[in-house]
């Protein structure tokens, strides 16, 4: 199984980065541009993607789209982006990682907006619990961030694509200097099992565990889920360190050339792994 992003066209599926807008990147990413105009057509394909893909799903109706089509949330512009592109150019996969700062409460959170944070009965848990998350995220000086805006083009599901993104986001994590962060994901299409499979686990208190809800603004069920890029499923261990390695030398695409406050946000936490101890080359086969 080839779980190597590439950065070839020839190589198969070719994966970017979009930086977060009125920001650029620091000095641990090689291969960066700064094109607004490249930014904004790639985070409009990819707005679309969703749109495509969410209607379908009927995880969203077509009055919440623009009038292009377009899936479009306050928080993408100032979210870093994992794209997939295929043989055209054209986005075909796609996840979103939301870096949060220090002070940021539970009600700044996107999560704040979900059934689950108004629920009479789990509300006040799931409170308790990212905020018990969030302190620890701030007394181990990493990132508090959100994973979201999963979609694949239907050409791509029941492929490894579906796993390939979801590594990269993670590794993503360890490359900006590690994270813990949750995320609302879809049962539907195996998404929560496939964040399951890399190391993401349910949010809970004491013993109390928050269990999976049904969603009426997505029609579908859904899994609030936990995770901390120090530690990922064994098995992955290889596979995310190598990727992350990789994406070093992945092109990143900048709204603008104001590296300020990206910088500021990267400098302030440390990196996890060694580069020295990652792996040469990723297992084609497991």
């Amino acid at each position: 199984m080839n779980l190597l992003p590439t950065a070839n066209k020839n190589g198969g599926s070719k994966m970017v980065l979009l930086a977060p807008s009125a920001a650029g990147v620091g000095e641990r990413l090689a291969h960066v541009e700064t094109n607004s105009a490249q930014h904004e057509k790639l985070l409009g394909e990819m707005q679309r993607l969703r749109g495509e893909v969410y209607l379908e799903d009927g995880a969203i109706t077509r009055a919440q789209l623009t009038s292009d089509g377009r899936h479009k949330v306050a928080i993408d512009d100032r979210s870093w982006h994992v794209l997939t592109l295929d043989d055209n150019g054209r986005v075909s996969g796609c996840s979103r990682y939301t870096m949060h700062p220090g002070g940021a409460r539970f009600g700044q959170l996107e999560l704040f907006k979900s059934a689950m944070a108004s629920c009479s009965k789990f509300g006040k848990l799931l409170r308790t619990a990212v905020e018990s998350e969030m302190a620890l995220a701030r007394s181990s000086r990493l990132a508090y961030v959100e994973l979201g805006g999963w979609a694949l083009s239907p050409a791509l599901r029941c492929t490894t694509e579906a796993l390939k993104v979801a590594l990269a986001t993670y590794s993503l994590g360890g490359l900006l200097g590690g994270c813990i962060g949750v995320s609302t994901v879809t049962v539907r299409n195996h998404s929560s099992s496939i964040l399951r499979r890399i190391g993401g686990g349910s949010l809970r208190v004491g013993d109390q565990v928050l269990p999976r809800y049904y969603d009426p603004n997505y029609d579908c069920d859904m899994e609030i889920l936990r995770f901390d890029s120090r530690s990922p499923n064994a098995k992955f261990q290889h596979w995310i360190e190598s990727i992350r390695e990789m994406m070093v030398d992945m092109p990143v695409i900048c709204a603008t050339g104001d590296s300020r406050k990206i910088n500021e946000a990267v400098s302030m936490l440390p990196m996890v792994y060694n580069p020295a101890m990652l792996p040469q080359a990723l297992p084609l086969s497991a």
